[in-house]
């Protein structure tokens, strides 16, 4: 599951996660019905328009045997919200449960389900993880940086308040500009002065909004998802 961000904005996540998880011997299949899991008319309280969109979401998914996706609000999504969406409908729920037990992050399911932590990826640098905020809702926590901890050359760096919101937050950004303006630049902040060569995360609205201020600063630091990481060889 691509998600919506990762198809219009960064769809080269997508890719990465599909050549990462070929690589590792898995068949990939990509439904070309998918669209949006629903959260943000979720979010925006028009819990009508969400069912409607999960409803869809459930019909193009169910029949796989494994849902990965590279973002962990969309999976969040799926695996906790969308159950509680068809609380009136006992046959929706129950699919609704079968799509959320079956549903992955992809640092989830590389090192919870399938027990790996080295992908054979090569980096030559420092790189530093943002935590992003969905990652808490799926009882995520240190994954991404000990997937990155494996990473030939790559020396991980602590950063200050790594698990702070960079201020996305879907509409929040759009609702509230100066407090998500103001929480985007202490990220930005915290991350210049680790001194890394590439900032990580685990997802494309995260990482839109941490590279869109780093480019508006002139850093050169790159911006790259998890998957993209540990692609490279």
């Amino acid at each position: 599951m691509i998600t919506c961000l990762g198809d219009v904005l960064r769809p080269s996540a997508g890719q990465a996660t599909v050549r990462l998880l070929r690589r590792l011997g898995h068949e990939v299949d990509f439904p070309r019905d998918q669209t949006c899991c629903g959260q943000p008319m979720y979010n925006s309280g028009f819990a009508e328009l969400a069912r409607e969109q999960a409803r869809h979401t459930i019909r193009v998914f169910e029949t796989a045997e494994v849902i990965v996706t590279p973002s962990g609000s969309c999976a969040a999504m799926l695996k906790v919200e969308s159950p509680h969406l068809f609380d009136d409908e006992p046959d929706w729920r129950r699919r609704a449960e079968e799509v959320s037990a079956k549903t992955f992050e992809l640092s989830d399911f590389l090192v919870n389900r399938l027990q790996v932590l080295d992908v054979g990826a090569r980096f030559e640098g420092k790189v530093a993880c943002h935590f992003a905020c969905h990652l808490r809702m799926l009882g995520i926590t240190d994954e991404a940086e000990r997937l990155v901890s494996h990473v030939r050359g790559a020396t991980l760096l602590p950063l200050a308040r790594h698990d702070q919101c960079c201020g996305f937050g879907g509409s929040f950004a759009v609702r509230y500009p100066q407090i998500s303006g103001a929480m985007v630049d202490n990220k930005m902040e915290c991350l210049l002065a680790t001194g890394a060569d590439a900032v990580v995360s685990t997802d494309a609205g995260c990482l839109m909004n941490i590279g869109g201020r780093l480019r508006r600063e002139g850093a050169k630091l790159e911006v790259l998802h998890l998957a993209e990481l540990l692609q490279r060889q």
